[in-house]
């Protein structure tokens, strides 16, 4: 039986192969994407994922949502180039609908415990979900978020990842609801680079033009911006412990998210005393087998 899915996304070059490998695994059903503005604007986010879409031949429908965040002034990403998605052509101008939320949870009535939504920015739509829908925290089945650094440094601050860190008030909503949550932090992304030699070996793909034009300047702003070798694909992390969970193991953790510290905000704050109690709200993954992973990464794109 198929796996029922909300892609909620910013892309955003990592959410692209995210969202690739949804689109090109059997097991995924997709039930619509949603764009939310981050990695960069809402409206290149929204044409961005038609992009993507179109490259998977896949045919979900796409709902924009969150022009920015909750509280906070929109800081953009600085990784994926001007339009999200440098060094290819984004050409199609996909209509913003502003009709995420409403119809996230039209899906989530239809669908009652039954869809994952993979939540790979930041989680302005969600947050929004969870406070115009209340009872939209039990209709959800699960959600998997690629966000926070547990016990590395953060990627935008010195304590806090990308995502948390441009909506930290939509991720304390969303942490503090009681939904079931499995979450990707930069910890295990860091430790999971994919290089160029390894993307190469999709040269048959008709994926890999598209593909390698993106992961070259890719790699490139990774290693200017945030000091690492190689692709972090963080959020095709996200989408790899939905399509095959077995290869990743987790940890139950009380995770809270700080939105009023000066130095601090957005910093997703761990419990890890081994004494006290706990209020534990999340499945951190702290492990995963790499070679497992590429071989599905590379099979699925290929």
């Amino acid at each position: 039986m198929k796996s029922k899915v909300i892609i909620d996304t910013d892309p955003g070059k990592d959410d692209a192969l995210a969202i690739l490998m949804l689109a090109r695994s059997q097991n995924i059903d997709i039930l619509a994407v949603t764009t939310v503005a981050g990695n960069s604007s809402i409206e290149n986010t929204t044409n961005n994922a038609r992009y993507v879409l179109d490259l998977a031949s896949h045919h979900a429908p796409i709902y924009s949502g969150a022009s920015k965040p909750l509280i906070k002034n929109l800081i953009l990403g600085n990784v994926h180039g001007n339009n999200g998605l440098s060094g290819v052509t984004v050409t199609k101008t996909e209509p913003l609908t502003n009709d995420a939320v409403i119809k996230t949870f039209k899906i989530l009535e239809k669908f009652p415990k039954q869809v994952t939504i993979v939540a790979i920015a930041p989680l302005t739509n969600v947050a929004n979900l969870i406070s115009q829908y209340p009872n939209s925290t039990k209709l959800i089945k699960e959600l998997i978020i690629m966000g926070g650094a547990i016990k590395v440094a953060g990627n935008k601050s010195p304590v806090a990842e990308f995502n948390f860190f441009l909506d930290p008030d939509a991720a304390k909503i969303v942490f503090n609801s009681g939904i079931k949550i499995t979450l990707v932090p930069l910890d295990i992304c860091n430790q999971t680079a994919i290089f160029l030699p390894e993307f190469k070996k999709l040269r048959n793909s008709s994926l890999y033009e598209p593909i390698i034009n993106m992961m070259k300047p890719y790699i490139k702003a990774i290693k200017k911006f945030e000091g690492q070798n190689g692709a972090l694909v963080y959020d095709a992390l996200a989408a790899g412990f939905l399509i095959q969970s077995d290869i990743y193991t987790t940890i139950p953790m009380d995770v809270r998210i700080e939105t009023k510290g000066e130095l601090t905000n957005g910093m997703s704050v761990a419990d890890q005393r081994t004494w006290g109690e706990k209020n534990i709200n999340v499945q951190v993954v702290n492990n995963l087998n790499r070679d497992k992973f590429l071989n599905i990464f590379l099979k699925l794109l290929k």
